[in-house]
């Protein structure tokens, strides 16, 4: 059994006992999160649309984690314009704890 979540603006593909790397969540660690999923499969069985209306994806948080530094620079020739910026995303890492198509 699967399911696809929305995690933001993206989607993830989850199975139970994963760990999933999702935008950085405000709860503390050890703390119990839900997701509302966009598609569960259980072997032959696709559940999607207004089926899905109380299922529920449960993930316990981790922890914290960064991603690639990212680095960039904006130039304007005979200007004498330039700027170097750099961002580094911060992440939640996300065990997924149960998969429930009813509520």
């Amino acid at each position: 059994m699967y399911a696809v979540i929305r995690v933001g603006t993206s989607q993830e593909r989850v199975t139970e006992g994963q760990v999933v790397r999702v935008d950085l969540r405000p709860e503390e660690v050890g703390a119990s999160v839900e997701f509302r999923p966009v598609l569960v499969v259980d072997g032959d069985a696709v559940v999607a649309g207004p089926a899905l209306k109380g299922a529920t994806v449960t993930g316990t948080i981790l922890g914290e984690e960064k991603g690639p530094k990212i680095r960039g620079l904006t130039y304007k020739p005979k200007a004498i314009q330039r700027r170097r910026w750099g961002h580094r995303q911060r992440y939640s890492t996300v065990e997924i704890t149960k998969i429930s198509t009813t509520a």
